[in-house]
């Protein structure tokens, strides 16, 4: 067979260039080693780069964005952009104030978005935002606006899906209430509204008790709101809640309307809140922190909306009293519907709430809070709606324990936690007895008296107390009734009375409101013990411990109360408490005397209590001798300026002396208004005497002085020795002032006050001339001493060692007296004893045995010379009358008119000579019936025709000239 040979296959090679096959349609590639020359690009749209910008002189924050690129970013879809960006915005507003002020409201509208945000950081952020520096940097002016941006976004989150986002908005709507509290009333229905949703739908679980306290706190918020908005119209334009919200009293049908509103969406309020404390109690086996906090926040929102209610009834109820008398006062209709609502019947199931286990201290102040908060709610609604008597003791059961075990067995912390829930109780205390039945009133009066004894003097409790006991008495309370009905309840009143007097020293002068709670207490049991002769007793008991209040005396030193620092108003109440006694007792006078003698006393006071012990001496409440030892005490004791009476330096001085005059003056008005002054004097004659013997300070003297006068200012009634002592006593007095006038002209400078001093020493003179007599034969004894080694005349503070000294005092006390017209007349009689004083001056001058100096001679001999002018200016012009042709008239009162020409007359001019002398003589024929003796209103007529009123004086030189030229009235 033959083989056939295999056919051999092509052997494959490389191939150096590939050729590409060109079909139709297609697109040809280029060549591999060909360039692209394409170009690509994207377009990226940048406003502004922040990089670049200039952002000198703009608010930026810490990483150097503005206000207006950090509102933006709070719209941000990263929510830590957004998050940072609150941030900043706080940053911005701490650092740079005023760009709050500026955009305050774009910034609002802003952030108001962020409200419902998704993010809980983002909201708490925004929160925290708005609460330290949006709302407290705001002002006033655009409240409205910024509240209407708000609200809208606040109830959009109320009903959002997210519960946390609606949680969060209860807490934005509190935070805004306040910081804007009158906004409450323009959207008072709405708020309600939301919040009896938000509580109905019972969406708390148990482990969200801290929810349900935020919430419930937010609540009672806005209802404590409800009476605080009265009258604020500012913010209530359109909307219906504009009037006020009372539930009695509606103005017209559109107010009706809104107020309707309002009292269904509270009854709804409190219908759910009721309910949501069932569900706590039921659910709560042990009272924890959370779970107390709800059921407080609860029964606080109840009590709220109760007052609420029994406001409006109290205030229709008192409008009635204003128009009807208590008989026939008609009864305020309540509707029924709400009169069902509240009486609140599952409240009262549950009162008082106890412990099911043992409980811890601590847990019982819990349950006191909760039952003292129910207490309360029920004893305003009890003058509204009429409880079952039964129910009625559960209450007044619970107040008795609680007044009489928790103050005696209680801890002092857990007293200080309790305090303000006693006070609630306390303030319906006057209510509760006038209502309560008869074997209850004793044992409440008891454990409210346990209150008052047991608390500090300072503590709010104790003035609670101090205000109710104050209210008990007020005559719509019949009080007074109530002792005379039940006899037992006086002990009580006395008890009150009792404790007054420690307890307004243990109150000191640190606690005013307290102290003038006491003293307004005190003065209505004053007021009221006068109608009553067992109160008016022991409040006159009370004068003992009340000079602890006002000053205690001992044998080495006075010691001040707490009245002497109290202020001024409060001090008049407590002076005013001392009409009431009926019998002011020595003691009591004795402290309150002593207080007026303190510097630290404001001179009002002083003047009160002198104007309230008068009252109280012309009612017979104060003895005349006791009444009478006061002033005298005053007066000697009151402390003046220890200076000079003629310095000027002490403004502070200077008033104290001038208050010491006011008071004088008002002692000397009181003696001549006491009654028979003839018996006062006698009483009064030898203590005033012993007195000014002392020697006390000058204003002391004259002050006496002047009481004398205003008493017996002829002194008929006095002993010789008291005449005597008197004597000695002026003539140092009058010398001692006429020595302190500081300056040479002793004639016109300081005139008003050495009058002042002089006064009552003139008085004195011209009503008894024989006392004149004795003071000069005194002040010339003065002048025999200059020789005596011993003789330092001293009056007050200052001694008259010198002889011309005691010369110019004399002389310039001679010059002073001789001023007024009628002393002059005294001088005239007595002659022989100035001209006695006139030889004693010179024989000081011209004796050889005294060693003195030649300037002291100098001095002496131009005391002589004053002496010789005031002789000659006094005596002078009567030796010489007859030679100077007077003519003078004894009576003024029998002239029928004095022509005002006679003395304006030329006297050279003749013409008018003949009728000068016709008129010369109808005068002297009118003065026929007058007596011819020199008196000190007598008219002169002299030779030129001019007229002379009163005396004569005497120039320089000796000549008479007329003392005065006047038209006779």
């Amino acid at each position: 067979m033959v083989k056939k040979s295999q056919s051999k296959k092509p052997q494959k090679r490389g191939v150096d260039f590939k050729k590409i096959k060109k079909k139709i349609g297609r697109k040809v590639l280029p060549p591999k080693n060909s360039t692209n020359t394409e170009v690509k690009s994207k377009e990226i749209i940048l406003p502004e780069q922040s990089i670049a910008a200039d952002k000198s002189g703009y608010a930026v924050s810490k990483k150097g964005l503005t206000l207006k690129e950090l509102l933006q970013h709070t719209s941000h879809h990263n929510v830590k952009s957004r998050r940072d960006a609150l941030n900043g915005i706080r940053d911005i507003f701490i650092k740079h104030p005023a760009e709050l002020k500026l955009h305050k409201l774009a910034v609002i509208e802003k952030l108001r978005e962020r409200i419902s945000d998704d993010d809980k950081l983002v909201r708490e952020a925004l929160y925290q935002l708005l609460k330290s520096e949006v709302f407290t940097g705001s002002n006033e002016e655009n409240q409205e606006l910024v509240v209407s941006l708000m609200m809208s976004y606040i109830f959009s989150a109320m009903t959002h899906l997210t519960f946390d986002i609606r949680l969060m908005a209860f807490k934005f709507l509190d935070l805004l209430l306040q910081h804007y509290p009158s906004s409450f009333t323009v959207y008072i229905e709405k708020i309600l509204q939301n919040y009896g949703s938000l509580l109905r739908k019972n969406q708390f679980s148990l482990q969200d008790r801290s929810k349900l306290k935020s919430v419930l706190a937010g609540l009672v918020h806005c209802l404590s709101l409800l009476g605080c908005n009265k009258g604020d119209v500012s913010m209530r334009k359109n909307d219906c809640s504009q009037a006020t919200l009372h539930p009695f009293e509606p103005d017209d049908q559109e107010d009706q309307i809104c107020h309707t509103g309002v009292i269904r969406n509270l009854l709804d309020v409190l219908h759910v809140l009721l309910s949501c404390l069932h569900d706590l109690i039921q659910n709560t086996p042990r009272l924890d922190a959370q779970s107390f906090d709800c059921m407080q926040f609860i029964l606080q929102s109840v009590d709220a909306v109760v007052k609420y209610f029994t406001h409006g009834f109290n205030e229709t109820k008192r409008g009635l009293l204003s128009l009807f008398p208590p008989s026939k006062i008609p009864d305020v209709n309540v509707d029924d519907h709400m009169i069902s609502l509240l009486k609140l019947k599952n409240l009262w199931d549950v009162f008082p709430l106890n412990p099911i286990h043992n409980h811890s201290t601590k847990d019982g102040d819990r349950y006191f809070i909760l039952n003292a908060i129910t207490t309360e709610v029920f004893l305003q609604l009890s003058d509204m709606i009429s409880f079952p008597p039964a129910l009625f003791e559960r209450f007044l059961e619970f107040i008795e324990v609680s007044f009489s075990e928790k103050i005696s067995h209680g801890r002092k912390s857990s007293l200080g936690i309790q305090e303000k829930h006693f006070i609630s109780i306390i303030k319906f205390i006057p209510r509760l007895i006038v209502q309560i039945p008869d074997n209850w009133k004793a044992r409440i009066l008891l454990a409210f008296t346990t209150v008052l004894r047991n608390f500090s003097a300072e503590s709010s409790t104790t003035l609670a107390c101090l205000s109710a006991v104050q209210e008990m008495l007020s005559p719509e309370h019949c009080w007074l009734e109530l002792i005379a009905d039940n006899p037992e309840i006086l002990e009580f009143h006395l008890d009150w009375i009792r404790e007054l007097p420690s307890m307004l020293v243990r109150l000191g002068d640190k606690h005013s409101s307290s102290s003038e709670a006491a003293l307004r207490l005190q003065l209505k049991l004053g007021q009221c013990a006068s109608l009553n002769s067992l109160l008016s007793s022991e409040y006159d008991n009370m004068q003992k411990p009340l000079r602890d209040f006002y000053c205690t005396l001992d044998e080495e030193s006075v010691h001040y109360g707490p009245f002497i620092s109290l202020p001024g108003e409060i001090q008049e109440l407590s002076v005013c408490c001392l009409y009431y006694f009926s019998s002011l007792d020595h003691p009591l006078l004795q402290s309150l005397v002593s207080c007026c003698l303190s510097n630290e006393l404001d001179p009002n006071v002083i003047f009160r209590i002198l104007e309230v012990l008068q009252s109280a001496h012309k009612a017979g409440h104060i003895h005349t001798a006791h009444y009478l030892s006061f002033l005298v005490t005053l007066v000697s004791h009151f402390k003046t300026s220890p200076d000079e009476i003629f310095s000027t330096t002490s403004d502070d001085m200077k008033s104290s002396r001038e208050i010491f005059n006011s008071v004088t003056l008002f002692v000397c008005l009181q003696m001549s208004q006491m009654g028979d002054k003839n018996l006062i004097s006698k009483m009064l004659e030898r203590v005033i005497i012993d007195q000014i013997m002392l020697l006390p300070h000058v204003d002391t003297i004259c002050a006496f002085l002047r009481v004398l006068v205003t008493l017996d200012s002829r002194l008929t009634r006095f002993s010789v020795e008291s005449i005597d002592d008197l004597t000695n006593v002026l003539a140092h007095y009058l010398i001692y002032i006429s020595s302190s006038v500081p300056g040479e002209d002793v004639e016109t400078a300081h005139q008003k006050t050495i009058n002042y001093y002089f006064l009552p020493c003139l008085i004195l003179f011209i009503k008894n001339r024989e006392l004149l007599k004795l003071v000069l034969n005194k002040m010339g004894s003065f002048i025999d001493e200059y020789n005596s080694p011993s003789s330092s005349l001293r009056c007050g503070s200052l001694p008259l060692t010198h002889a011309s000294l005691r010369l110019r005092a004399v002389v310039s006390t001679f010059l002073h007296m001789n001023k007024d017209s009628k002393v002059h007349g005294g001088l005239l009689s007595c002659q022989t004893e100035l001209e006695t004083i006139q030889q004693k001056m010179l024989t000081a001058k011209s004796s050889e045995a005294t060693n003195m100096s030649i300037e002291e001679r100098h001095k002496i001999q131009n005391e002589c010379d004053r002496m010789k002018a005031f002789m000659v200016l006094l005596f002078q012009p009567y030796k010489d009358f007859k030679e100077a042709n007077f003519i003078y008239i004894s009576d003024i009162r029998n002239l029928v008119q004095v022509p005002t020409e006679l003395h304006k007359r030329n006297p050279t001019d003749r013409s008018h000579r003949s009728q000068a002398e016709d008129e010369r003589k109808c005068y002297l024929h009118k003065s026929q019936r007058g007596n011819k003796k020199m008196k000190e209103n007598a008219i002169y007529i002299n030779h030129k025709g001019g007229i002379s009123i009163g005396r004569l004086c005497a120039n320089s030189r000796g000549n008479t000239e007329d003392a005065s030229v006047n038209q006779p009235k």
